[in-house]
């Protein structure tokens, strides 16, 4: 039994198809550095003395420790000490 060019195209192009991630499945939200907001030891990396990077913080809410948050709600994240801010908070 012999196939047809348009036959096997046609399967080719049916597992290709089913082997496809839909495109917002590969997307990632946008995110963006947000300072003073995370937990001691739960900095995602550094921004000055004190922190060289990824779990360095020394107090929660580190102002100069930042953490990766989705964009556009950094400076809507309410800490006992303010704000999260898109730049290094000075104490």
């Amino acid at each position: 039994m012999y196939a047809t060019p348009a036959a096997l195209a046609a399967t080719i192009a049916i597992a290709a198809a089913s082997l496809a991630v839909p495109a917002n499945a590969q997307q990632k939200p946008a995110m963006e550095k947000c300072y003073g907001v995370s937990l001691a030891g739960k900095n995602d990396c550094a921004a000055g003395a004190g922190t060289s990077c990824a779990g360095t913080s020394k107090v929660d809410y580190q102002g100069n420790a930042w953490k990766l948050v989705k964009a556009g709600t950094c400076t809507a994240i309410k800490t006992p000490k303010g704000k999260g801010s898109l730049t290094p908070i000075k104490a």
